[in-house]
């Protein structure tokens, strides 16, 4: 399925001309090659090298392997979506019980070749800040890379941008993927502000079931991904089942509970 998303109507208004002029499909001709298709199920290519954010080289491929990942794809020198797009992956993983760098790896890939580790360094101390979680720095990447690399990975996840040379800025939708520590693509998230329990959901399940509770194994149960929109949507049928389950549960509790305190009565008269 492909899926596309452009970027908030407050990004549009940078790439858009202002008369307005559209393609045929009503769209600016700015956006004509935006958007962020779906690549569920893919790989993306793990030899790929870029630079941190202290300049050193690093295999992308060495950022995974034991944890699931979040990744943002963004440029540092951006006025305003990506800003937004990162305050708001932070304000939802405040609200996760989980910690980057413990449970799970976030990397930011700039796919601006203008962009510097010293870019990257400022913005990294900024989310940082943001996040105000001891010890996380070491699970948070902010990446910058050749052309050939960035389109490459931009590609694999199908995000899709273009340069607005008389702005001097990208045109570009925003979200972000969450990814096995095997580097398949397992869920999209689209917009500027996430629900926390369906990263956490996302998380679990792309941790192939190594962190979350028994809690997070019944939402699952009771919530399914819709990759049309995004998010986790409740499936009837799995909620009446665990409703039942824990029913007969409690049921069962009961009734366990209260031919003890017969048994009880029983041996003191």
């Amino acid at each position: 399925m492909r899926c596309l998303v452009l970027a908030l109507v407050s990004a549009f208004a940078v790439a858009v001309p202002a008369g307005g002029v559209t393609t045929e499909g009503g769209r600016p001709p700015e956006l004509r090659d935006v958007g962020f298709d779906q690549r569920l199920g893919e790989r993306v290519p793990l030899d790929l090298v870029f630079r941190n954010e202290t300049g050193e080289t690093v295999a992308l491929g060495a950022l995974f392997g034991e944890r699931p990942v979040v990744l943002v794809p963004a440029y540092y020198e951006c006025p305003m979506l990506c800003p937004v797009t990162l305050t708001g992956l932070v304000s939802a993983l405040r609200a996760v019980s989980f910690t980057v760098g413990k449970e799970f790896t976030v990397i930011v890939v700039s796919f601006s070749p203008r962009d510097t580790s010293a870019l990257a360094a400022a913005k990294k101390a900024s989310i940082l800040g943001e996040y105000r979680r001891p010890d996380a720095a070491t699970g948070w990447h902010f990446l910058t890379g050749d052309a050939p690399a960035v389109g490459r990975l931009m590609e694999a996840i199908g995000f899709r941008y273009a340069w607005d040379e008389g702005r001097q800025q990208f045109a570009h939708a925003s979200g972000l993927v969450v990814l096995t520590p095997g580097g398949t693509l397992a869920r999209y998230f689209y917009g500027v502000e996430f629900s926390p329990r369906d990263l956490r959901l996302a998380l679990v399940e792309a941790s192939q079931e190594r962190i979350g509770s028994v809690v997070d194994q019944l939402l699952l149960f009771c919530f399914h991904y819709d990759p049309a929109t995004g998010r986790y949507s409740r499936v009837a049928l799995g909620a009446v089942r665990v409703g039942g389950a824990l029913t007969l549960i409690a049921l069962g509790a009961f009734v366990t509970v209260m031919w003890r305190r017969e048994v009880r009565r029983g041996l003191t008269t």
